[in-house]
């Protein structure tokens, strides 16, 4: 009983005390690479506050350039703004991916850390046991009875019952630490997640930053840099724009018109607007200058038929809505659907003249009878018969076509009246736009975005 009582007490040393020097080794190694691991985390964190006001700075001076008289050197100014404040926000992304890579590996460590603890803890457990299923049938009656003094009997009668102990707590802390595995694990996942999200915000800031950086050497060619050549752009877009509305106008008028039960019910939140809520966000600061929230420069209609009918567009006035963003502002699907067509009418002209209309367009059509147009773009990011979600990038606003700043020209039509075609195709027409292919309609079939928004 004496040489039993001994090697149960040594056991028992290591069930409840030397045993957790391994354990304790374990979470020693591993809180100082927690709090290494921890500090760069940190360090990412404040470059990333630092960074986010710079872009806040950077927003205030492009709101201010708005409120100003549009000349090329506001324009310039603006696509530079543009490109530092891109610059700036995909350091605060590779910033974030590189906090989140080490979030993943601290998760990492924390959960390799957690199954030696439990494979510990089912180690002992299994000790344990051996040691109760050795100790089967003998009461603590007979333990006491059986033992060549009385004070081996209570050692024995102890050693039994902190067995029984030991094997308890190490039961809780298993199931413990098996929870706290599972939430680490399940944040790891989601962690993970994350990280893919933040691979395709930098590929679309990237793509924004070539996007605005295309522009302005684009703009600096066709204008030579100078301010006459600019101002001389801009008359000639605002006399083509007329021209193209009255073009559409025309057309729009000699196609059959959609009945009514193909114009779907407008109401709130139908659409989401083309751009991220940040895009959206910047928006109040600008209010002052272009009187809305909604960076709204010109809105749909402006007509009395429009103003009574403020749904549907007559075909006098503006068949969507202009909403003013800097060059390269990443456009966004304003719902699921699948991409009708795009094109480029800058590529068309007749006679040596260049046709200035919608530029660079993507037209999505939606499962709810709406068609949903995007124009003016710098670039094109979707083709035709791509399936987008609401939100997808499609492409990056800019000021192709007869745009005279930097917007996107937002429209929506009621699909059962869309025609993908060129102008001359229909007519015959022999102006510059004669050979553009573009989205046309019906006069009904136009329909007020902020019905739908």
């Amino acid at each position: 009983m004496k040489v039993r009582f001994f090697a149960s007490a040594l056991f028992l040393s290591c069930l409840i005390g030397l045993c957790s020097i391994g354990a304790a080794a374990f979470a020693d190694t591993s809180s100082s690479t927690q709090a290494a691991i921890q500090a760069q985390i940190n360090a990412h964190s404040q470059q990333i506050d630092s960074l986010n006001q710079e872009i806040s700075q950077y927003q205030k001076q492009l709101n201010a350039v708005t409120a100003q008289k549009q000349t090329l050197q506001s324009a310039i100014k603006t696509i530079d703004l543009t490109k530092a404040q891109t610059t700036a926000q995909i350091n605060v992304t590779q910033n974030k991916l590189s906090a989140t890579d080490l979030r993943i590996q601290q998760l990492g460590q924390q959960i390799q850390t957690k199954q030696q603890i439990i494979e510990m803890d089912k180690n002992a457990i299994a000790a344990s046991l051996r040691e109760i299923s050795a100790n089967d049938g003998v009461s603590p009656v007979i333990a006491v009875l059986s033992s060549d003094t009385l004070v081996n009997a209570w050692l024995a009668v102890d050693t039994q019952t902190m067995v029984n102990a030991a094997l308890h707590g190490h039961i809780t802390e298993l199931a413990d630490v098996k929870t706290q595995l599972a939430g680490q694990q399940q944040e790891a996942s989601s962690t993970k997640q994350q990280l893919v999200q933040l691979d395709t915000t930098l590929t679309t800031q990237k793509g924004q930053l070539e996007a605005t950086e295309q522009s302005k050497q684009q703009l600096l060619a066709v204008t030579k840099n100078t301010e006459s050549t600019y101002q001389q752009l801009l008359a000639q877009k605002k006399a083509q724009e007329k021209t193209m509305e009255n073009e559409l106008s025309d057309l729009a008028k000699q196609l059959k018109s959609v009945t009514a039960a193909e114009i779907p019910h407008s109401g709130q939140g139908i659409l989401a607007w083309p751009f991220s809520d940040s895009v959206m966000e910047n928006c109040k600061g600008k209010s002052g200058a272009l009187g809305n929230i909604f960076c709204i420069t010109q809105y749909f209609g402006n007509t009395a038929f429009a103003t009574a009918n403020a749904s549907v567009y007559n075909g006098m006035g503006h068949d969507g809505l202009d909403i003013g963003v800097p060059v390269g502002t990443p456009v966004e699907a304003a719902l699921s659907g699948t991409v009708l067509a795009t094109g480029n009418t800058d590529l068309a002209s007749n006679k040596g003249q260049q046709c200035l209309s919608f530029g660079k367009w993507v037209m999505i059509k939606h499962a709810n009878g709406l068609n949903t147009m995007y124009a003016h773009l710098s670039q094109i990011g979707v083709s035709a018969g791509q399936a987008v979600s609401t939100g997808d990038v499609i492409g990056y606003s800019g000021m192709t076509g007869y745009a005279t700043g930097p917007h996107l020209h937002f429209g929506v039509y009621a699909s059962a009246g869309v025609k993908i075609m060129t102008l001359g195709q229909y007519r015959g027409a022999s102006t510059p736009c004669q050979n553009a292919t573009m989205p046309v309609s019906p006069t009904n079939g136009y329909l007020n975005p902020l019905s739908y928004l």
